[in-house]
């Protein structure tokens, strides 16, 4: 599936407040399920010596696609293209590895 297919079928399950012009519901329901990413990742190191088993990562997974379609639904409340996004930040990644400037921080290395 392409990005531009994911974000219309993503699209059609949307169902919160002010839908279309609610920009912050899927901005805080991106934070929380990125937290449960980091969480999950969390409990592997705390609980399982760092071993990442066939239930952790399943588990990471499924919070991955929740973390998706948070970006998904955010897009389009701001009118983004899902892919547009994805070739901006692969060209601005291209641009920063060709100056030698992927390490490090700041958005304008």
């Amino acid at each position: 599936m392409d990005f531009k297919t994911y974000q219309i079928k993503a699209r059609e399950t949307a169902q919160y407040p002010d839908l279309g012009s609610n920009y912050i519901y899927p901005t805080l329901g991106l934070v929380g399920e990125a937290g449960e990413v980091a969480e999950k990742v969390k409990k592997v190191i705390r609980d399982k010596n760092g071993i990442f088993d066939k239930e952790s990562i399943l588990g990471i997974k499924k919070e991955l696609g929740d973390v998706l379609w948070y970006v998904s639904n955010l897009c389009t409340e701001l009118n983004f293209n899902l892919d547009d996004i994805a070739l901006q930040n692969l060209e601005k990644l291209k641009l920063r590895a060709a100056k030698g400037n992927i390490k490090g921080s700041g958005d304008d290395r």
